[in-house]
């Protein structure tokens, strides 16, 4: 995964109305902490932070105290209608440290025909991996899968110095067949609960 360099500022003002001037200007307020360091706050550029938050676990690399540092983001905190960014969270990270992220999980494939069902029991996989190098998802094949079928934790490929940050058992995805009562039946109940 490659890092994703922005320009922030460290803020020294606090509270709504200093959140709301520096949101005016098209900055985002938001904290750094981790480490045992005292928490940082910073102003990111607004329209920057949005694309690099696009990306599944974005390293980010922000200036603090006239130094690069990697950062990932923890928290999101999303205005409800228009859904731009309010504020941030993010964790410094070293070079080399093991974190324990969730990534998206991509299918490929077909199923085999006759209407199945595909079910993600696991919409994102937790992993432990390198910081610095981080997965933007893992891929499963579904391919001639039938009903009752799953993938379980175990069965996904995952990329080298990635481990499972999950029961290795745990139902990642699974293949239901598809539930259609015959029109005959729907009609026959419709119309018992009309006469009762």
């Amino acid at each position: 995964m490659s890092e994703i360099r922005l320009a922030a500022e460290t803020r020294s003002e606090f509270g709504k109305g200093a959140a709301r001037r520096a949101r005016r200007a098209g900055f985002v307020p938001g904290v750094v902490y981790g480490h045992g360091h005292a928490p940082v706050h910073l102003n990111l550029p607004g329209h920057d932070l949005m694309m690099a938050l696009k990306t599944p676990n974005a390293l980010l690399v922000v200036p603090i105290d006239g130094k690069d540092e990697y950062v990932l983001p923890k928290a999101v905190q999303r205005e409800a209608i228009k859904r731009t960014i309010e504020h941030v969270d993010l964790l410094l990270v070293k070079r080399g440290e093991k974190v324990t992220v969730e990534v998206p999980v991509h299918t490929e494939g077909e199923l085999a025909p006759g209407g199945n069902l595909l079910e993600h029991v696991l919409q994102a996989l937790p992993i432990e991996a390198e910081a610095t190098h981080l997965p933007e998802a893992v891929t499963v094949s579904v391919e001639g899968l039938e009903a009752g079928a799953s993938i379980h934790a175990k069965d996904i490929t995952l990329p080298s110095g990635v481990t499972l940050a999950v029961e290795a058992d745990a139902v990642v995805l699974q293949v239901i067949a598809a539930q259609a009562a015959p029109v005959e039946e729907e009609a026959a109940e419709a119309e018992a609960g009309a006469e009762a």
